[in-house]
C-alpha cells in the first residue's frame, strides 16, 4: 500500500543521503529540467528512471515508490565466489499484482500488493514484466494456488504455451493455448482434467485477446 508520493520519497532520500540535485543528475543521467518536475510531484519518473534514482540512492525501488516497504535496497545474496558485478544493475524490484485482472486493468482494480526482486538484464524487459497471484486449481499441478506467476506482456504466444488471456475484455485466464497456423480456432486447457477444454472457432476467436506469456512460476511455500 501507498504510504507517500514519490516526491515525498526523492526529496527524502536527497536529504538523508546528503547528495545535491545536481550531482543525482549527474550520477543517472536524467535532465535538471524533469529531476524539478520529479522533487515537485508534477509527474513521477518512468521505470526505468525510478530504477536509475534507487540505484543512485542506495534505497529501495518500492520505497521511493512510495510504498510501505523499507528504505534500504534488498542487496542480493551471492554464492561463494561468485563476482558481484555479475548481478549489478539487474536486480530489478517487479510489481505483484493480486490477480489477472488487477494485473492487466482489466476491472477497476489495478492494486499492486507488493514488489519481487528478480533478475532482469535489460530496462525494457522490466518496464515488460510483472508478476501475479495465481487464484484457483485449473492448473495444477503446474501451477497451485497461491503461486506467484511471471508474466512477459505481448500480445501473441506459440501455440502449446501457457499464457495469460482475456475473454471477452472481462475474464483473465491463465491456462494453455492450442492452435493451428492458418486454421480459424483455437482451444484454452487446464493442466488439472476436471476441467474441460475452451474451444473458440470462427468470429469467436477474436473473444480472446492474449496478453502476456508465464515465463516463470514461484511456488507458494
Amino acid at each position: 500500500m501507498k504510504q507517500a508520493t514519490c516526491a515525498d520519497r526523492l526529496r527524502e532520500a536527497i536529504f538523508v543521503r546528503k547528495t545535491k540535485q545536481v550531482e543525482l543528475c549527474n550520477a543517472t543521467g536524467i535532465p535538471k529540467s524533469a529531476m524539478s518536475q520529479y522533487l515537485k510531484g508534477s509527474f513521477e519518473p518512468k521505470p526505468e528512471r525510478v530504477s536509475a534514482l534507487a540505484r543512485a540512492l542506495s534505497v529501495s525501488e518500492a520505497w521511493l515508490m512510495g510504498y510501505d516497504v523499507p528504505m534500504e535496497a534488498n542487496k542480493p545474496k551471492l554464492f561463494p565466489g561468485e563476482a558481484i558485478n555479475i548481478l549489478q544493475g539487474q536486480t530489478r524490484m517487479i510489481p505483484l499484482f493480486e490477480s489477472v485482472a488487477a494485473g492487466f486493468g482489466c476491472y477497476a482494480s489495478n492494486q499492486i500488493i507488493d514488489f519481487i526482486p528478480l533478475l532482469i538484464t535489460t530496462d525494457e524487459e522490466a518496464e515488460n514484466t510483472i508478476c501475479i497471484k495465481v487464484s484457483g486449481d485449473s492448473m495444477y499441478p503446474k501451477i497451485e494456488n497461491g503461486d506467484t506467476i511471471v508474466v512477459h506482456k505481448q500480445n501473441s504466444v506459440d501455440s502449446g504455451s501457457i499464457g495469460v488471456f482475456l475473454i471477452d475484455n472481462e475474464e483473465g485466464v491463465v491456462k494453455r493455448i492450442n492452435y493451428s497456423y492458418g486454421e480459424d480456432w483455437l482451444e484454452l486447457l487446464s493442466i488439472n482434467p476436471e476441467y474441460m477444454p475452451r474451444r473458440f472457432e470462427g468470429a469467436d476467436v477474436e473473444r480472446v485477446k492474449t496478453l502476456g506469456l508465464v515465463k516463470q512460476v514461484i511456488k507458494n511455500i
